[in-house]
């Protein structure tokens, strides 16, 4: 078998093969032994018909089981050959069709694509230059942590002197009709929803309710229209309008907690006053802060090593790592209640931009693969079973399910290749030179960068 190897690109190989008439000849006598044995051919006895005979009849089936046994492995021979980490499944074309009319008598010759991981020559990337900036916890933090808190506390109270107003929390027993103008649609089944909580003037509520239901008390009914806009979240509701009539079953109002030392003793034993609450809080902002100003160190690092080392990565690779970004965005949309077959929405233009940074997360990952490599970075069994019980306990399955479910998707390899890179990025964050920088918001980030250009 001759071979030749062809460079188009550092991450696209081709290979030209040529299969010799003798390997050629030999597949197919093998091949049309079997079928002449097995195969009944019009006057002759079954297994006695001429060879000749059997590859005429049959020259097509012939045909494709001698491309189907020697061209895999001439492929895969090729391959090793050539030492190639190929990536995906290789692109093989016929070059000369015209040879198979005449099977064994001369060379098949064909060529084959592959896409390869490319070889990545490592620059700097110890001493790499960063900034530390710990965003600083303000006293209104510490206050909106603590209004937060007496949220989750508060009780609700009924009102009985008075009627709804806003800020109050209205149970409803609502019964919905459709007003279809449309003679030629179906009837849609009417809304039945009882007990519905409104909180008048809320986030998330439809501004008609809130008009409707403002001075209502308990025991009133009142029946009014509401016009859902186009782009409305609940797709059954978006577009529609619809009369309801409303039951109130209750009007409460919100009482907060008084902002005192009894209050405080109430969400746990170490807390003995506000003035202990609010340090305990303190602590947890500072320590909050700190961790996101070692991610954004390490996520400037990357973008300093990216910045050295570009190199063109495997489309493959991109296209997987690009509708990774996509399902998680699409996930995020069905989470908030956004329907992301929403037709305003330009997917297009997201898939490219999101396209762009899946190149650098790609190269990123094979920088940190790269610099792993080069340090001779290894990872424990106890490592990865440490990982496989902090998976457990955050998806609150039990360890074992958890590791029956990576060890079929091939999952323990991706965490010790996972770990690998973050052990390489904390070796990219212990040898950097690293100031402290006083810290400043995305914006005014964005804003010096700008003057700067």
């Amino acid at each position: 078998m001759k071979t030749q190897l062809i460079d188009v690109s550092p991450t696209r190989k081709e290979i030209k093969i040529e299969i010799e008439p003798a390997l050629v000849r030999d597949t197919l006598n093998r091949i049309s032994d079997r079928y002449a044995k097995q195969a009944s051919v019009p006057g002759f006895r079954r297994g006695h018909a001429p060879q000749s005979v059997v590859r005429t009849r049959f020259k097509s089936e012939i045909r494709g089981e001698v491309l189907r046994e020697l061209v895999p492995d001439a492929v895969n021979n090729a391959i090793e050959k050539h030492e190639l980490a190929t990536i995906g499944q290789p692109d093989v074309h016929l070059d000369n069709t015209e040879a198979l009319e005449r099977i064994g008598e001369e060379p098949i010759s064909f060529h084959v694509s592959v896409e390869v991981l490319p070889k990545v020559e490592l620059g700097q990337y110890k001493g790499l230059e960063g900034s530390r900036r710990v965003r600083p916890v303000a006293e209104k933090d510490i206050n909106r942590i603590l209004e937060s808190l007496r949220e989750t506390s508060a009780a609700l109270q009924p009102v009985e002197d008075r009627g709804a107003a806003l800020g109050d929390t209205v149970t409803v027993n609502f019964h919905g009709r459709f007003l279809d103008q449309h003679s030629d649609r179906s009837e849609e089944e009417d809304i039945v929803a009882d007990d519905v909580d409104v909180t008048l003037g809320g986030e998330g509520v439809q501004q008609e309710f809130t008009d409707n239901l403002l001075g209502i008390k308990t025991d009133d009914e009142k029946t009014f229209t509401v016009d859902y806009p186009d782009d409305f979240s609940a797709k059954g509701l978006a577009g529609k309008k619809v009369e309801y009539t409303a039951k109130v079953t209750a009007v409460r109002i919100k009482e907060l907690p008084e902002l005192d030392d009894e209050w405080a003793r109430s969400l746990g034993d170490e807390f003995d006053s506000v003035s202990t609450l609010r340090t305990k809080i303190r602590e947890d902002l500072q320590k909050r802060a700190g961790a996101e100003a070692d991610q954004l160190l390490r996520s400037e690092l990357m973008r300093t090593l990216l910045e050295s080392h570009r190199f063109e990565v495997p489309e493959t690779l991109v296209e997987h790592q690009t509708n990774y970004r996509l399902e998680n965005i699409v996930r995020d949309m069905i989470g908030k209640g956004i329907d992301p077959r929403n037709q305003k929405l330009n997917w297009e233009g997201a898939r490219e931009e999101l396209k762009v940074q899946a190149q650098d997360d790609v190269r990123g990952s094979m920088l940190l693969e790269r610099i792993a490599e080069e340090e001779k970075i290894s990872i424990s069994n106890e490592e990865i079973e440490a990982e496989i019980e902090a998976i457990a306990n955050a998806s609150r399955q039990p360890k074992e399910q958890v590791r029956g479910v990576l060890t079929k998707e091939g999952g323990e390899r991706s965490i010790a290749n996972r770990l690998r890179n973050r052990k390489a990025l904390d070796l990219l964050h212990e040898n950097a030179r690293i100031t402290d920088e006083e810290w400043r918001d995305a914006q005014e980030s964005k804003s010096r960068s700008q003057n700067s250009e």
